[in-house]
């Protein structure tokens, strides 16, 4: 367990394994985890037209950046770019970055990260088809499933979405807690 809480911000379009995968996961690790909405409502539909419900939007009254540790960002299409749109969370990602505080992203929406400057000189990856953005924002751009460099985490896609999600595991409970929870959910 930790108190440190994570929020996914969901947008219309999204990869939706990309969101849920983490979400689910880290139900499993014992890390508390909000879905967040970036419009106005909580009933978000995913780029394969699956509903979802978020536990709040962006513009709750409740609702406040400083209640998360960790911010996380899933792909698909539109997706990521109706999360680029979203001025107040990329306000807030900047300013995290700047901070030194932990940004998690996968698919497309790394060149979110990118875009803001976030990855010049970091280790990073992305949907293969994306790598040019990652390239000509400064990236190292990797192929490995994940990457960790420092408080950034990214990854490729759907298929790394489990990946992905035991990194944010390993990256509040260490190594052995994501290994343990992988093994429990039978991952190869």
């Amino acid at each position: 367990m930790t108190e440190k809480r994570v929020a996914v911000f969901i947008a219309d379009g999204l990869e939706e394994i990309e969101g849920l995968t983490v979400v689910d996961i880290l139900y499993r690790a014992g890390i508390p985890c909000d879905t967040v909405s970036i419009t106005d409502s909580t009933l978000v539909i995913s780029s394969h037209n699956v509903r979802i419900i978020c536990d709040r939007t962006i513009d709750d009254a409740e609702f406040s950046f400083d209640a998360y540790d960790m911010l996380v960002l899933p792909g698909g299409m539109p997706g990521t770019v109706n999360l680029r749109a979203c001025e107040p969370l990329c306000d807030e990602v900047s300013a995290r970055a700047a901070a030194g505080r932990p940004l998690a992203a996968i698919c497309a929406a790394p060149t979110i990260l990118a875009e803001l400057g976030i990855l010049s000189g970091r280790r990073a990856c992305c949907f293969p088809s994306r790598e040019a953005e990652l390239v000509a924002a400064g990236a190292e751009v990797s192929h490995d499933p994940v990457v960790v460099d420092g408080t950034v985490i990214t990854s490729r896609g759907m298929g790394t979405a489990l990946d992905f999600a035991l990194a944010i595991v390993a990256f509040y409970q260490g190594d052995e807690a994501a290994e343990t929870l992988a093994k429990a959910v039978v991952k190869g």
